[in-house]
């Protein structure tokens, strides 16, 4: 027997009427309520306006089902498309911020002040630049001056226009990323950008003629490419000083200049050098030694960044970004 003590007054739970009847009952209620003249409502009249209101709302149903689905179908694809080209961008945003920070924390003078932007800054210290060396820009700061590079992000772009090179940081050093996610390392102008245009021009005049006395000095051996970077003054100037001095002291062969900055502009000077002594043999291995306490023994500006042996028959030499202004003219 059903248990109906779950029901108001102990009474069966009665079921649901089908659609047909709630249907039904609802004309018959409204024709008595309405009366037409000369219609009289019997069975089979009301059988048939029954009949013709469920497929009228049966149809309602489905057209509504069919908009729905149609309206629906072509804005799922278009959201898709549309969030993959934000997550797309958000990547490469993202690499480009990590490379440009992996790169400022190898390669730039660790005594160098870095403006940036919040996001960029707190990369930085990731990659293990100290919070000291940085100027936040937007928060401690409302312009890169002060700073030695400033750290050119959309964020930065989109704040400063063209003032961030025509003002502030006329020279990129380095630049990482592509399009709207492009990250340019840029070298502060701390008197402006036309003094800073008019030392680059004398510098580069002063690392030619220094380029021109290495090339005849009988005591350096070198490539044509070697050659052609020196009398370009495409030579940064402390690599410049160093060939002079070592050259005092022994013959050398300069193997390679080299670029370890992606994206610098023509003006930058290069870096790095590969060289080796005139000697070879047993003999050449002990002036490597030399070669490399001697520059290990250097104080900055002439202390490289890195200096190390290559398969004990050459030298490596790397100074770090970015490179100084007037060192060969004392200013």
């Amino acid at each position: 027997m059903a248990d109906n003590s779950a029901w108001p007054h102990g009474g069966a739970r009665r079921s649901e009427p089908s659609w047909p009847t709630v249907i039904a009952t609802t004309i018959r209620l409204w024709v008595d309520r309405h009366p037409v003249a000369g219609l009289k409502i019997t069975g089979w009249r009301l059988l048939a306006l029954v009949a013709c209101a469920v497929l009228a709302v049966s149809a309602a149903v489905a057209v509504a089902a069919v908009v729905g689905t149609t309206a629906a179908s072509p804005a799922r694809p278009q959201a898709k498309a549309a969030g993959s080209q934000i997550s797309v961008s958000l990547q490469a945003a993202t690499a480009a911020r990590t490379t440009a920070a992996g790169w400022i924390a190898g390669q730039v003078s660790p005594s160098a002040i870095v403006a940036c932007d919040p996001a960029m800054c707190a990369a930085l210290q990731a990659s293990g630049v100290a919070a000291g060396r940085l100027l936040v820009l937007g928060t401690s700061a409302s312009d890169p001056l002060g700073s030695d590079l400033v750290v050119a992000t959309p964020a930065l772009r989109s704040m400063f226009g063209a003032r961030l090179a025509s003002v502030y940081a006329p020279a990129v050093i380095a630049s990482f990323g592509t399009g709207a996610a492009r990250i340019d390392i840029r070298a502060v102008a701390a008197d402006g950008s036309a003094a800073y245009d008019s030392a680059l021009a004398a510098d580069r005049g002063a690392r030619i003629a220094a380029g021109e006395e290495l090339i005849g000095n009988h005591r350096i051996a070198m490539t044509a490419a070697a050659a052609t970077a020196l009398r370009a003054g495409q030579v940064d100037p402390r690599l410049l000083a160093m060939l002079a001095a070592l050259a005092a002291q022994q013959p050398l062969r300069i193997l390679a200049f080299g670029d370890p900055s992606p994206g610098a502009s023509a003006a930058v000077p290069l870096r790095s050098l590969e060289l080796a002594p005139a000697d070879t043999g047993t003999r050449a291995a002990a002036r490597l030694r030399t070669m490399l306490s001697f520059l290990q023994a250097q104080r900055l500006p002439f202390l490289p960044m890195t200096a190390a042996l290559v398969h004990q028959s050459a030298l490596t030499i790397e100074y770090a970004a970015p490179s100084p202004l007037g060192l060969l003219s004392g200013n």
